[in-house]
């Protein structure tokens, strides 16, 4: 097992590191905006898909980092920022090309929670930060 660095600069790029935070899980209080330096920073417990074909019961989480640049505005829709322990679960990034190369990334998590990024340009950096361990609770997502 490896850690996993990757970056996206298209919308093609950011379905692949979409898919790796899918079901990662954090705090209010892991979610920062620096409109100094134009950048959109959290810290994540990703769950390791990449690695779940190799497990049968169970799987693994690694604490990642994932930053935004060239970020002009950041909104939050149905997130208590009034309650830095509580627990968001990500669902998916988007983005919205609105004047190429700008637009709009939307990162969703569950129970209806938004961050809505206003970007000048897309460049996304996902990095594993350190060890890996084990979890007997693999996600699941029930169809209606």
């Amino acid at each position: 097992m490896s850690d996993l660095r990757l970056q996206a600069e298209d919308a093609g790029d950011l379905a692949v590191i979409s898919a790796a935070l899918q079901d990662a899980v954090t705090k209010v209080a892991d979610l920062a905006f620096l409109p100094s330096t134009r950048r959109f920073a959290m810290v994540v417990n990703r769950f390791r898909w990449e690695d779940k074909p190799a497990r049968h019961d169970g799987g693994a989480r690694a604490r990642a980092g994932l930053h935004f640049e060239h970020v002009r505005s950041a909104q939050a829709r149905n997130i208590a920022q009034d309650r830095p322990g509580g627990v968001l679960s990500l669902l998916a990034v988007r983005f919205e090309e609105l004047n190429p190369p700008s637009g709009i990334v939307t990162l969703v998590f569950s129970g209806g929670g938004e961050l809505r990024l206003e970007v000048e340009a897309l460049e996304v950096h996902l990095s594993d930060l350190g060890p890996i361990w084990e979890t007997p609770n693999v996600p699941e997502h029930k169809l209606d």
